[in-house]
């Protein structure tokens, strides 16, 4: 699969020691192993090969990759989220744990905390201290990944629609193309987004890398507010 080619990717993660299911985007496959989420839509992935989204041993396997086909392969750490690193591992303070989180009654063994901007794991509390555990919580597993590629975007439109939703969450956008120049209409939704400011200058070099653009054009519409009449 090339790199800048947009795809929809079907996949269960396994622990490849275990064989327990970690995540899964398909529905029938979180029922089977007793992992099914009623208040989630199971459906596939959507990533850009190459653009660094996914696990380097994950993109890596991409890039042989054929639409279509079931792949099930494995990943060692150092291709995932790496070995576990004892120097992530700290005790602090019990009361710079409990003033660090909301609720103190929602700590528990084993439980993620964010500590000063950090996220991790509380091993152990007792006697006025605390373990945090700041690896990643896969750190030092051996993936599985059972996948196949179950659509590859090839319409230029849908490119961009799709990129969009990638990056900002929605996919009202209306979309003019002028030859390899193109317009998109924000949705009046973005108008409120604190972070647009900084995302439409990415986006620009997404697009262009991705769709091949080349002027951006990003059009607000504000519609006069309807006075209903009593």
């Amino acid at each position: 699969m090339d790199n800048g080619s947009i795809v929809h990717i079907d996949y269960d993660l396994f622990n490849a020691a275990t064989e327990k299911l970690i995540e899964t985007t398909r529905e029938e496959t979180a029922k089977e192993h007793d992992l099914f989420d009623e208040n989630r839509t199971y459906s596939p992935m959507i990533t850009v090969v190459g653009d660094g989204r996914l696990i380097p041993g994950f993109e890596a396997h991409l890039g042989d990759a054929k639409s279509g086909k079931d792949y099930e392969f494995e990943i060692e750490p150092v291709e995932a989220y790496g070995d576990r690193d004892q120097n992530k591992i700290e005790t602090i303070s019990q009361n710079v744990l409990l003033r660090s989180v909301r609720d103190p009654n929602t700590l528990a063994i084993g439980a993620p905390v964010e500590i000063g901007g950090r996220n991790g794991i509380l091993q152990f509390m007792s006697a006025g201290r605390a373990r945090i555990d700041y690896n990643h919580p896969l750190a030092g597993v051996t993936l599985k990944y059972n996948y196949k590629i179950v659509k590859v975007v090839e319409d230029r439109e849908e490119k961009v629609q799709t990129l969009m939703k990638m990056n900002t969450g929605s996919e009202d956008f209306e979309i003019e193309f002028d030859g390899d120049d193109i317009t998109l209409t924000l949705p009046e939704q973005m108008a409120y987004d604190q972070n647009w400011a900084y995302t439409k200058f990415s986006l620009v070099t997404t697009l262009r890398e991705n769709v091949g653009v080349a002027k951006v054009v990003f059009r607000e519409v504000h519609e006069p507010r309807q006075i209903e009449e009593e």
